[in-house]
């Protein structure tokens, strides 16, 4: 199989390299709304189903895998995106902090005759952190590019993060190990 990554992110695109599979990468432009009344547990599937739906299957070569995802984060029931500027990023770290929250990753995968997709959630434990903290780690990591304003594998997991419940790799933005059991049962079929 060969693998076509629909995803701009660093992260995405190191994670699924691991994996050893041929892939290739494309842009999908795709306005990124959901409906109104949607559970947050299911926003993250739907993103990553809609993302799949912008690009046509006939396209896609017989051995190729079209590879969607989106990760949200979720606290108390709301989804907390990327943040738009410092204080919105200061503003969800407040929330998280000292707290727990989910983080739901959506994964679609797509060929020429089949579609099959699902989410995977893991449950974070964030530690108190005070005001000067946050500062530091948004104002040297800059993390506007993260869903809930944090990266797990950066500073403030390593200082922040007191445990999580489920796949480290899907806080990071992509549950490796159920992809790869998902890949194997596609190349079966």
């Amino acid at each position: 199989m060969r693998l076509l990554l629909a995803s701009q992110s660093p992260r995405r695109r190191q994670l699924l390299a691991e994996l050893g599979y041929p892939i290739e990468y494309i842009s999908l432009d795709v306005e990124e709304t959901t409906p109104a009344g949607m559970a947050a547990s299911e926003v993250a599937g739907y993103l990553s189903r809609l993302k799949a739906s912008a690009y046509p299957a006939e396209q896609l070569a017989e051995d190729q895998v079209l590879v969607t995802a989106d990760t949200v984060v979720v606290h108390q029931g709301h989804v907390l995106g990327k943040p738009h500027s410092r204080e919105e990023a200061l503003q969800m770290l407040r929330t998280l902090a000292g707290n727990s929250h989910e983080v739901y990753t959506g994964v679609c995968l797509r060929t020429r005759a089949r579609e099959t997709s699902f989410i995977e959630c893991t449950h974070v434990h964030f530690a108190p952190l005070c005001e000067e903290e946050l500062a530091y780690y948004v104002d040297t990591y800059r993390p506007f590019d993260k869903a809930g304003a944090y990266g797990i594998q950066e500073w403030i997991g390593m200082v922040g993060i007191r445990a999580i419940e489920g796949c480290y790799y899907n806080v990071v933005g992509l549950p490796v190990a159920r992809l790869y059991s998902e890949l194997k049962k596609l190349s079966k079929t």
